[in-house]
């Protein structure tokens, strides 16, 4: 295949001060569809993280020194530079991800908007003046906020969004000055090598982007525990984000940590309007996105028809090769993810759950799969499946729909379809996540909004404006005019 020369031959080391390090130890990255190997990656100890935490250290100074107007400079190059490049940035997404072709192109244009959000916000940081004379000490005195970078960003990513979710946090990260130390997920490390490369090409200076890869429990920690480090950005399962909160001290902690999303479809909705949408909120990228459609809740009214519509949608789907341009699904991430999320399925079959399509693995690929009349404390209903996997449950009221959505451990967005704008409102102020979306799928998200959830689903916000908030700290300066 003539896109596999695009990584295959690549040995890929560490990125520490502007440099490519060399380690002792190399591992395979195979492609989770054909478990090839693609390339050879640096896998890091502590005293070289310790080595990268100390060049972002460094490093720090320069960044925070540097006027706004550059630091947007290096984000517009990068983004030039990024759309040259962006069918290899999509290849490499498709290779090291079984990401499908044309969504790994939806990916790097969101990367791209995502880059240009950040150039941006950096020109647009800045405090407020404050009324002090309101109270009777504060006569005769001006008093300002500024907001400053906070240091050192220890970036840690997963492997379904490798490039757009670096973004969200390397984007902001530069936007406000800061430096970073990024470890990208095992097996989509291909994605973070070549930002960095495009950065450094960009005019980012020397040691304030470092890549380091390697076991999380021994390079993560590092990161997370290392007193330099002044912030950890994490976006990936619930019981890594919240050890990594317990081991993190007073750093600042921004934390995504996944959901089991879920849409309510109410009665009288247009089902022909609704359902192509929850194909694609449910199967898209193989289900391996924290806002999934997880769980659809659907009116007892429009419960039949929704079901036989979504199955012949489903159907359609094409799957096979990631690299193919007709591709909907392909692989999921790993073979344990398969026989995982089989076994989940093969337990909610035996607690009396319907499949209505699906339920079968080809390979790596898990066939898209619509489960009904699911209990909701089966695996498939209350965690997080990540796969290609929708289970759909008959309600007889959006009341009834809420409580279902809002008894989870997991809060990050919810939908509702419905024609009644009080019905809307009342679901707005009802539902217990980070974000409703009304009249669609909990799937959908730009990258210039607030994003982030409640409960197990993490917390702070990403999306540019919200990140660069995270990212900086406010000081006060207050003068005696006396």
């Amino acid at each position: 295949m003539a896109n596999k020369s695009l990584a295959s031959l690549q040995t890929k080391h560490l990125l520490i001060n502007g440099e490519w390090v060399e380690t002792e130890e190399y591992t395979e990255l195979r492609s989770p569809y054909s478990d090839e190997v693609i390339a050879h990656i640096a896998k890091a100890t502590k005293t070289e993280a310790d080595q990268a935490i100390e060049a972002a250290l460094q490093t720090r100074k320069v960044m925070a020194k540097m006027p706004a107007y550059q630091r947007a400079e290096i984000l517009e190059n990068l983004v030039s530079l990024l759309q040259e490049r962006s069918e290899e940035a999509a290849e490499i997404i498709a290779l090291e991800a079984a990401k499908p072709i044309a969504t790994a192109r939806g990916e790097v244009i969101r990367t791209i908007e995502t880059y240009k959000f950040a150039a941006e916000e950096a020109k647009r940081i800045h405090g407020e003046t404050l009324p002090l004379d309101a109270a009777r000490g504060g006569v005769n005195r001006l008093a300002y906020t500024v907001r400053e970078p906070l240091g050192v960003i220890g970036a840690i990513t997963p492997f379904n969004f490798p490039m757009n979710l670096v973004a969200h946090k390397v984007g902001p990260a530069i936007a406000t000055g800061n430096t970073i130390v990024l470890k990208p997920a095992a097996q989509t490390p291909l994605s973070s090598y070549f930002i960095a490369e495009l950065l450094l090409e960009a005019g980012l200076p020397a040691g304030a982007i470092n890549v380091i890869t390697g076991d999380g429990r021994e390079v993560g920690d590092q990161i997370v525990t290392d007193n330099r480090v002044k912030m950890i950005t994490f976006t990936g399962s619930p019981a890594v984000g919240i050890g990594i909160k317990s081991r993190a001290g007073l750093k600042r902690v921004t934390l995504e940590l996944g959901s089991n999303a879920a849409v309510i479809i109410d009665s009288g909705v247009d089902l022909d309007k609704v359902v192509s949408r929850c194909v694609s909120g449910a199967f898209s990228n193989q289900g391996q996105v924290c806002i999934s459609l997880q769980r659809a809740y659907v009116h007892e009214n429009l419960y039949d028809e929704f079901v036989s519509k979504i199955v012949k949608e489903t159907k359609k789907l094409v799957i096979g090769d990631p690299l193919h341009e007709e591709t909907d699904v392909s692989a999921l991430i790993s073979s344990k993810d398969v026989e995982r999320t089989l076994s989940w399925i093969e337990e909610a079959k035996r607690q009396g759950a319907k499949v209505a399509t699906g339920g079968e693995a080809q390979g790596n690929i898990l066939l898209p799969t619509i489960l009904t009349e699911a209990e909701p404390n089966q695996k498939v209903s209350c965690n997080e499946v990540f796969a290609p996997i929708l289970v759909v449950d008959k309600v007889k009221s959006v009341d009834e729909a809420i409580e279902k959505v809002n008894d989870s451990r997991f809060g990050l967005q919810a939908g509702i379809y419905t024609n009644d704008i009080s019905t809307a409102l009342y679901a707005a102020d009802e539902l217990y996540v980070g974000g409703v979306m009304i009249n669609d799928i909990p799937t959908f998200r730009v990258d210039n909004m607030p994003y982030g959830g409640v409960k197990e689903s993490g917390n702070g916000r990403e999306g540019l404006k919200y990140a660069v908030g995270e990212m900086t700290e406010m000081k006060l300066v207050v003068w005696n005019r006396n």
